[in-house]
């Protein structure tokens, strides 16, 4: 079969051919107008912080950013991985800021928000893959804005447990790992990724805090899949405990990335979001222009979710406090001084596979030829 973008990126098994270039009158996006939009690209860009809504090319940040709100992207904005469908850049990654958590933490005090979205680039990089970072985060925006809601959008972690283990110790209120795709489009669709592997990471995952989590998952339709394989992976979802489920249209941000096979009509949206809530999904987005974090804060979490994480936190500060600590300051310390051997250590790869965490079988051989020279590109994951 023909190769997307052959030579010039991660190698595509779908023939470019599919791809359908004009979009139809639904996909359409208004420009900003509200003087919201720039007080937020401002605040962001004083913070030097990143947003996926940037990275992704999210159609929906005008929108998001003209009502005061974003999703903060962590751990920098390289990626380690090349999917077939992201617009973020696969490069060498850069070290770990230090102080970005309470950088992220002040946006949200400014911002005044109720619901933040944290996410995310995959770093195989990093032993823990970005996970102390993560946990850090959650705990300095927590300390600054005890009341907020806090969902995570995160990587696979290469399903490490200790790993997420240390994201859902500093308990997030909604755990979110999108499988992006049906069964069997994941191999085509997602570098390095394993649909079963992303199905047991959301059931570890509410398993380690004995349900007291809400888990959230996300399709993207358009890709070529089948009506059969939608309902295959929302059952699959369903038996993994996920209650959250967004449905949007791919759109291929380059000529590089996968193809669009189909534009999938806001009706028969608003169809797939019945039967998936149907099949027991407690919040469904479905839409063309729908993304993980669109509108994430429609979705509240169960009040037995929210007790229960509050009640954990006032007993292990009780516990801090017991021992002589103060409790804020002993968080402050964790974030500033992390201890030794964490995630900037002891990477599970040589050291010309340390910076990239792509390995020899992955789809990716042009995106590991310009790693390796230390150059960047605009990257399929």
């Amino acid at each position: 079969m023909s190769g997307c973008g052959a030579n010039r990126g991660p190698r595509m098994l779908m023939d470019p051919g599919l791809h359908r270039d004009k979009k139809p009158d639904w996909i359409r996006v208004r420009l900003p107008n509200n003087p919201a939009f720039w007080s937020t690209k401002s605040l962001i860009t004083d913070l030097k912080l990143v947003t996926v809504c940037e990275e992704a090319q999210c159609p929906n940040r005008w929108e998001c950013w003209g009502q005061g709100t974003a999703t903060f992207m962590i751990a920098g904005e390289r990626c380690t991985r090349a999917c077939g469908f992201c617009a973020v850049k696969t490069a060498r990654p850069e070290a770990l800021e230090e102080d970005e958590p309470e950088r992220v933490a002040e946006a949200t005090k400014r911002m005044n928000l109720n619901h933040i979205v944290i996410t995310a680039v995959a770093r195989d990089d990093l032993k823990d893959g970005g996970a102390e970072h993560f946990q850090r985060t959650i705990e300095a925006v927590r300390i600054s804005n005890p009341k907020i809601i806090i969902e995570v959008l995160v990587p696979d972690f290469n399903d490490k447990d200790w790993a997420l283990e240390m994201v859902m110790e500093a308990r997030p209120h909604i755990f979110n790992h999108n499988i992006e795709t049906v069964e069997r489009l994941t191999p085509l669709v997602r570098s390095r990724a394993k649909y079963g592997r992303s199905l047991t990471v959301l059931k570890k995952a509410k398993d380690m805090v004995d349900g007291k989590v809400a888990t959230k998952s996300g399709l993207m339709l358009g890709l070529g899949e089948r009506e059969e394989e939608i309902f295959e992976a929302m059952d699959d979802l369903r038996e993994h405990g996920v209650t959250v489920l967004t449905m949007g249209q791919y759109l291929r941000p380059t000529a590089m990335h996968l193809p669009v096979v189909e534009y999938i009509t806001p009706e028969r949206f608003e169809e797939l979001r019945q039967i998936a809530l149907t099949k027991g999904f407690r919040h469904v987005a479905s839409g063309p222009l729908v993304r993980s974090s669109y509108h994430a804060a429609d979705f509240h979490p169960e009040d037995d979710v929210l007790e229960a994480i509050e009640s954990d936190l006032a007993e292990r500060d009780e516990t801090r406090v017991e021992q002589g600590e103060e409790v804020a300051q002993s968080v402050w310390h964790v974030a500033s001084n992390p201890p030794v051997g964490s995630s900037c250590q002891g990477a599970d790869f040589s050291p010309r596979e340390e910076v990239l965490g792509v390995v020899k079988s992955d789809s990716s051989d042009r995106a590991e030829s310009l790693v390796e020279k230390g150059e960047e590109f605009t990257s399929l994951t």
